[in-house]
């Protein structure tokens, strides 16, 4: 059986119940991200009646259910589980899909994805404690990342330390190609600003 997504028994378990609930010949789940690639990606799970397959749905077939995976979520489903938790309210299902707003890289990926992957899952996160967010421009021929930060970030006085003691530091040390990192962004504008 191909496996496009972690599925856990008690997950696989939960959805069954569900499906048979429906009470619809040949009714499966169908799991799809909306807008992936971005910072507004969902991971959505829904029911998928045999009319509604998409003949470029990958099938992962398991004991229990049919899953299809729509074929452009794939690479942002890597390393995505579903799993299902009891509890005394009945249970929860989560899915976790850590690479849904940005698909996994490895050190074949073009760089400008490698610097992405970097930004969105190790450094916004810290920043966004300030209400800050860093993000990609261009890399220059000479091999310098552009970056322009926003929100708590711009026009923030502590901005420099961040640029030079967290940003420039993982960059250079985690994208071996980059020769700097370069900060393109209008500090003028301090409405926003974590630090003033």
């Amino acid at each position: 059986m191909t496996q496009y997504i972690e599925i856990t028994p008690s997950a696989e378990e939960y959805l069954a119940e569900l499906l048979e609930k429906q009470n619809v010949e040949g009714m499966a789940v169908r799991i799809f991200i909306t807008q992936p690639g971005t910072k507004y990606a969902e991971t959505c799970l829904a029911y998928c009646r045999p009319e509604e397959i998409n003949e470029n749905d990958l099938l992962q077939a398991m004991d229990k259910l049919r899953v299809y995976v729509d074929t452009t979520s794939t690479a942002y489903l890597e390393d995505a589980i579903i799993d299902f938790a009891k509890d005394r309210m009945g249970g929860q299902l989560t899915i976790k899909a850590p690479n849904a707003k940005m698909p996994k890289v490895n050190a074949d990926s073009p760089v400008n994805e490698r610097i992405n992957y970097l930004l969105y899952t190790e450094i916004n996160p810290g920043l966004a404690s300030h209400g800050g967010e860093v993000s990609l421009v261009e890399i220059t021929a000479e091999m310098v990342a552009v970056l322009k930060f926003g929100g708590g970030c711009q026009g923030c006085s502590a901005v420099e330390m961040t640029l030079k003691d967290g940003v420039e530091t993982t960059l250079l040390e985690k994208i071996p190609e980059l020769t700097g990192v370069k900060d393109d962004t209008d500090h003028t504008v301090t409405e926003n600003a974590y630090f003033k």
